[in-house]
């Protein structure tokens, strides 16, 4: 079986496609013949030594596959060999097959090419478990996205709209933002030409942002809480802009904020099956019915993650980057 190994910590050519091992299902888990692979930042910062993956999992990346049952473990219900599906994996996604816990797989939506769900399982349970069960988004209130025109980003625009939320987004061409506001953004910010927080206050009256996603970190930190609205909710993903920052406590105090960093990846298995249900639960039907769909920049063949790689780290791109075995 063909995989891309990390040869040693680095840039993107130390992406190399090797032969691995092929899986075998143990109990509760599934083989997956791969159709796809998604490309994360997550996946970047493993190659560069940054993010290793947990305790028994895979060492080659990749976070999120699609494609075929191959094999289904012992103590395994509901999927059978030849049923078509995206996983939430722990690693090992770049790869011809890949082995995936069973509480973590979802059929493919009705719809969707099988190709195209590889760009849906890590944006849709990283959006649904930070946006909504972490910083409980409700109708009405006023969502802020950093990065809207990243896989992330589009996910999060999608479900918020179709949550009844006011939807803001920072992008950094012109092009992208309009992107942006077809997928159903209302305040469209260019942050290297305008000030978010000037931008967002404006927009709505002086409210600020009642939650905001963000994968900066600590560039965006002060401005972040300045932004926040009474009882505001900070949900801080990334760390592209830096991992310390200064936090006024006085001005958090003072609205009654919150501000909560998470990971995906580091979760227990029965939280991540947790999210993935909601998921299958409460997105895949908008999925199902076009109010949410994954936004696919292109593909690469598996032997060329490299070159993914590259463009994913270019920032050129909207929404998701494939590998395809």
């Amino acid at each position: 079986m063909r995989g891309i190994s990390i040869t040693e910590p680095g840039e993107a050519d130390v992406l190399q496609a090797t032969d691995v091992g092929a899986p075998t299902a143990q109990s509760g888990q599934v083989v997956i013949d791969t159709v796809a692979a998604g490309v994360n930042r997550a996946d970047v910062m493993q190659r560069k030594g940054l993010y290793p993956p947990p305790k028994g999992a895979s060492p080659l990346p990749g976070l999120e596959v699609s494609g075929t049952v191959r094999e289904v473990g012992p103590d395994v219900e509901g999927w059978s060999v030849g049923d078509e599906v995206c996983a939430l994996v722990d690693g090992g996604g770049y790869a011809e097959q890949v082995l995936a816990p069973a509480a973590q797989l979802l059929p493919v939506p009705r719809g969707v090419s099988v190709r195209d769900a590889a760009g849906l399982p890590e944006v849709a349970c990283t959006v649904w478990s930070n946006v909504f069960l972490t910083a409980n988004l409700q109708p009405g209130e006023v969502f802020l996205v950093h990065g809207g025109s990243s896989g992330i980003g589009t996910m999060a625009i999608q479900l918020a709209k179709a949550a009844g939320a006011t939807v803001a987004v920072t992008a950094g061409t012109e092009e992208k933002l309009a992107f942006c506001r077809e997928l159903g953004a209302d305040i469209a910010i260019n942050y290297r030409e305008q000030d978010f927080v000037e931008e967002v206050r404006a927009a709505t009256d002086g409210h600020g942002a009642d939650v905001i996603l963000d994968v900066m970190g600590a560039k965006y930190l002060p401005r972040n809480v300045d932004l926040l609205a009474t009882n505001g909710r900070l949900v801080v993903i990334g760390l592209m802009g830096g991992r310390t920052g200064e936090l006024d406590l006085g001005k958090m105090l003072s609205k009654r904020a919150a501000v909560i960093a998470t990971s995906l990846r580091a979760r227990p298995a029965d939280e991540k099956a947790t999210i993935v249900a909601a998921v299958r639960e409460h997105v895949w039907p908008l999925v199902e019915d076009g109010a949410v769909r994954p936004i696919i920049q292109g593909s690469h063949p598996l032997d060329r993650a490299a070159d993914a790689h590259r463009e994913l780290e270019a920032s050129g791109h909207i929404g998701k980057i494939l590998l395809t075995p």
